[in-house]
């Protein structure tokens, strides 16, 4: 008996190591080429509008495919789809590595986004369906949502050391190894699971993977061409209505829908895929203009403000490994209503900051409170989103949940950047977190799983 629970104790920490590491480079190639942008632009030749789309088209593809992806996952089960995003990703790398014109690059990105949309709801259902009892779940969500923290965190630290030490095209190449090493980790750790004789919902991805990527990319183009713009107004006018159409198509016309409005009827599924949407503008905040702030307040580099914002990343990480353990006991309300308090505190006392404010009292203390808040939000709206499906739709689930997040994060850099001045941008995450506060109210009482 003993020799047997070594055995699975052996098996679920090599899936669960699997599960992190391929969320932690589907995290990693959203933020590791930023650093090399220049260095790209000036050996392809880039225009400053396409070398955007270095950027852009990852993330498109990458939000607007996650339906499917997850889908697939059901279908074919999460080995199979887990296993073909990692090739289709890390085949993708070595062309966006080896790229000499500015079209290849793109075009390898798009194709990256593709296989991360696969492979990130695969890791979600992969945990469902292999840690089944709520202190096993919640400790190994806790451990993928610190997976995608250190991603986020090495992604500019690791960009800019590469780029300067070798070149920028090994911020694509390195990805080759990682993922033939995961695949086979993949063959050897995951369950075979049969392939389920189920049509696919055709009409419902193309609508559903057409409406998400048209909302993205208007939402998008906002940034340079404002609200106003039929740039960014059409896009999303299409978007909208397509997402309409999907959901017309699920509701009425899909025989074996590919996503089943049937589990918006669960009260888990449908307020935390809500509040993942307006967690995705607080991660924004915290990430994207803490770093941008720092640079053109401050004054540091690029490489300071990534050094800067390495005690909240750590401290994240570390409070969503200790936090997700105690769901099962706490229940999913009180980590949720606490992490929004932190994340009015952190947040207002950002909005005081300016140039005079020096980088320990306007910048690491309050990110360090609203850091623990994402430690306790986030991994307890993943296990809420994702726990109370049935474990047939766990792909699905997971994808919906991802979907969610990206969704919510294009929408509120978007939002935000309209904001005059970082201190407004600081009250509008508070404001965030105050709704996240109210929604938390909603949450079912008894513990996810």
């Amino acid at each position: 008996m003993t020799g047997t629970a070594t055995r699975q104790t052996g098996r679920a920490w090599m899936i669960l190591s699997l599960a992190c590491a391929c969320q932690f480079m589907v995290i990693l190639d959203a933020s590791i080429v930023n650093v090399a942008l220049p260095a790209v632009r000036e050996d392809l030749g880039f225009t400053p509008t396409g070398l955007a789309w270095v950027v852009n088209g990852y993330l498109l593809t990458f939000a607007g495919l996650m339906l499917p992806g997850g889908r697939a996952a059901d279908l074919f089960g999460p080995r199979r789809t887990l296993v073909a995003g990692l090739f289709v990703f890390s085949a993708s790398s070595l062309a966006a590595g080896l790229a000499t014109a500015p079209e290849v690059l793109v075009a390898a990105r798009l194709v990256q986004g593709a296989g991360a949309a696969m492979m990130a709801p695969a890791t979600l259902a992969v945990i469902n369906t292999s840690f089944t009892g709520p202190g096993a779940r919640a400790k190994a969500f806790g451990a993928w949502s610190a997976a995608g923290g250190v991603g986020g965190m090495v992604g500019a630290l690791a960009g800019g050391a590469i780029t300067t030490g070798l070149s920028w095209r090994w911020v694509f190449l390195v990805n080759m190894p990682i993922g033939a090493l995961l695949i086979v980790v993949a063959l050897i750790s995951l369950a075979a699971t049969r392939i389920r004789r189920q049509s696919l919902d055709l009409t419902g991805a193309v609508t559903g993977t057409a409406g998400l990527a048209a909302l993205v990319y208007g939402v998008m183009e906002s940034a340079d061409h404002g609200w106003s713009s039929w740039l960014v107004l059409g896009p999303v006018a299409a978007g909208l209505l397509l997402l309409v159409v999907f959901a017309a198509v699920e509701a009425r016309f899909a025989t074996r829908p590919m996503m089943p409005l049937r589990l918006f009827r669960i009260r888990a599924v449908a307020v935390g895929n809500g509040m993942l949407l307006l967690f995705g503008g607080i991660a924004i905040a915290m990430w994207y203009f803490t770093s941008l702030f720092q640079q053109n307040v401050l004054g540091f580099s690029a490489l300071q403000a990534g050094l800067g914002q390495t005690p909240a990343a750590v401290m994240f990480m570390v409070t969503a490994r200790w936090a997700a353990p105690l769901l099962p006991r706490t229940g999913p309300r009180a980590p949720v209503l606490a992490g929004s308090a932190l994340f009015l505190a952190g947040f207002g006392w950002l909005s005081l900051a300016h140039a005079g404010s020096g980088y320990v009292t306007g910048v690491l203390g309050p990110t360090l409170l609203v850091a623990v808040g994402i430690g306790l939000t986030f991994p307890t709206l993943m296990a809420v989103a994702t726990a109370d499906g049935p474990e047939e739709d766990a792909g699905i689930i997971g994808g919906l949940a991802q979907t969610a997040s990206q969704v919510g994060g294009a929408i509120g850099l978007a939002v935000l950047t309209t904001a005059a001045g970082y201190n407004l941008v600081f009250l509008m995450a508070a404001g965030l977190g105050l709704a996240i506060a109210v929604a938390g109210l909603l949450l079912p009482r008894h513990r996810p799983g």
